[in-house]
């Protein structure tokens, strides 16, 4: 199996060597693991892509690039450059550092990642670590996903749901704030959104007297509605979503057509 895996934490990123772990594992002996990852952190780029300007890509060793862009620009990069036009077999992007649940999921660059394979027809998971003052202080803060990512990935290409369709499904698994040993299993879950908390700004005012703002986010302890991603994740379960990029809100189509006739 060839397996492509990125990110959007950066070429660098721990959460990237436990992905390599993970995928060379799921690859096998006879397999081969292609990173191509973005040479600085791209966190919160959701799917973007460097459509009005150029990246440079290097390859830094043995079927290891990085490119001045997006997770989306390093699977197309991947695809059309790297690999030449041969579709790899999966794309894996993460592991996150944070999870990627509930409104995160629309700003993630990881999810971006995993959005633009399933739209250039490959099968496409993401994976992200959840922080939280159980797991954020180990020795190893990705060891719950180190531990059990290779089952996941595997019970996902073994049984999982693959779709031929247009918008393509592809899955987004978040392992939970918890030391490995704790976690209890995995769910699969919908994707939630945390009430009473959002994105916002932070005001800071630099030493010429320039104001800037940072973007801050809100509190991640926030359960969603029970069985939805983040609310299993904080019970201990690892949450498996499976997503389409297809935004329409299909229930609504045939009660607008009637109220607009």
């Amino acid at each position: 199996m060839r397996i492509l895996i990125t990110n959007d934490d950066g070429i660098n990123a721990p959460g990237l060597e436990v992905l390599t772990e993970i995928a060379t594992e799921i690859a096998g002996p006879g397999g081969e693991v292609w990173t191509v990852a973005p040479a600085f952190e791209q966190s919160g780029v959701g799917h973007c892509i460097s459509y009005t300007h150029p990246m440079m890509i290097a390859e830094l060793g043995p079927r290891r690039f990085a490119a001045e862009g997006s997770p989306a620009d390093c699977v197309l990069a991947a695809i059309y450059d790297v690999l030449d036009g041969a579709k790899p077999d999966l794309v894996l992007s993460g592991v996150n550092r944070g999870n990627n649940a509930a409104e995160n999921v629309l700003y993630s660059g990881t999810i971006g990642g995993a959005m633009e394979a399933a739209l250039q027809g490959v099968p496409a998971i993401a994976l992200s670590q959840f922080f939280g003052p159980e797991n954020a202080r180990l020795a190893d803060p990705f060891e719950t996903a180190r531990v059990h990512g290779a089952a996941v990935v595997r019970a996902l290409l073994d049984k999982g749901l693959w779709t031929n369709d247009d918008y393509r499904v592809f899955y987004n698994v978040n392992f939970p704030p918890l030391p490995a040993a704790t976690t209890r299993g995995m769910k699969v879950a919908a994707q939630g959104f945390r009430r009473d908390t959002a994105f916002s700004v932070e005001p800071h005012q630099s030493p010429s007297g320039r104001k800037f703002l940072w973007i801050k986010g809100g509190p991640q302890q926030t359960p969603t509605l029970p069985g939805s991603d983040a609310a299993v994740n904080l019970e201990g379960f690892i949450s498996v979503t499976p997503m389409r990029a297809d935004l329409t809100a299909h229930d609504l189509l045939a009660d607008l057509e009637i109220r607009l006739a």
